[in-house]
């Protein structure tokens, strides 16, 4: 099966690729104006201030998400995912911090997850109900005043009618001077408390590396789905390292060219 992540990054737009320092870029290197619920910049290298989004913006924000999902389902994908984590647009949206709008955009809560759900209910529409749909949060913004657990248990409670089946959770990305007390497995609490506080599916991750440690968080029902990153990009054979140690060798067996080095 192969997946999709979709987002829009708002405020931290027109940046440099990571490796060549992120940063925002001028107009000379071909930068472009941002947008985002409000004219708060991000800070540090990714000081531009964003245009506060029209009405007129936020509808053509929702029609772009739902016109990649037709194409990634045009495709060929089979598993698509709304990024709403690590300070883009839909967590812009989320969280106080960033959304000081005074119309039917800001505010309550009620109000600051209307985009995510606004564009949710049409991109489950065209995305087939026998295919998965997921949504990535942030579950909290790691900051005083901020977007935090319990707005997250909320809002997963109200992306599952609308067709959402699983919430990838992840933590903070919002400001650059959040205190995150990063550490193996630091962010898998946040998968347990959605899965059981909104009754849906929920995904770990963040430092999870050890085959023992990933079955041990699918195990004792802290989710029901284990995703890594950077660590199969460390170690890309992972999958058959933890194979091994988790006694299912038979069960992912090699390739035939591969076989007999196994």
């Amino acid at each position: 099966m192969a997946g999709i992540q979709v987002a829009h990054a708002g405020r931290k737009a027109s940046a440099a690729v990571p490796w060549k320092g992120g940063a925002h870029l001028s107009a000379a290197q071909g930068g472009w104006q941002t947008i985002g619920p409000s004219a708060i910049p991000f800070g540090a290298d990714l000081g531009k201030v964003p245009r506060a989004m029209t009405t007129e913006d936020i509808v053509r924000a929702q029609n772009d998400f739902v016109a990649v999902a037709k194409r990634a389902l045009t495709a060929g994908f089979e598993w698509l995912e709304l990024h709403a984590a690590h300070g883009y647009l839909f967590h812009q949206f989320l969280s106080p911090l960033t959304n000081q709008r005074t119309d039917q955009y800001g505010g309550n809560f009620e109000n600051r997850i209307r985009l995510l759900l606004d564009t949710t209910r049409p991109v489950r529409q065209v995305w087939p109900d026998k295919l998965p749909l997921a949504v990535r949060i942030s579950a909290t913004d790691w900051k005083e005043g901020g977007w935090d657990i319990d707005q997250s248990i909320a809002l997963a409670k109200l992306l599952k009618p609308e067709g959402v089946d699983l919430v990838d959770c992840s933590s903070g990305g919002f400001v650059p001077d959040a205190k995150i007390p990063a550490k193996p497995g630091y962010q898998v609490p946040f998968a347990e408390k959605i899965r059981q506080g909104a009754n849906i599916a929920t995904a770990a991750v963040g430092f999870i590396t050890e085959p023992k440690q990933a079955d041990l968080i699918f195990r004792e029902g802290q989710a029901d789905v284990v995703l890594l990153a950077r660590q199969m990009l460390v170690e890309p054979n992972w999958p058959l390292h933890a194979a091994k140690v988790l006694g299912q060798k038979d069960k992912l067996p090699p390739p035939n060219q591969y076989a007999r080095a196994w």
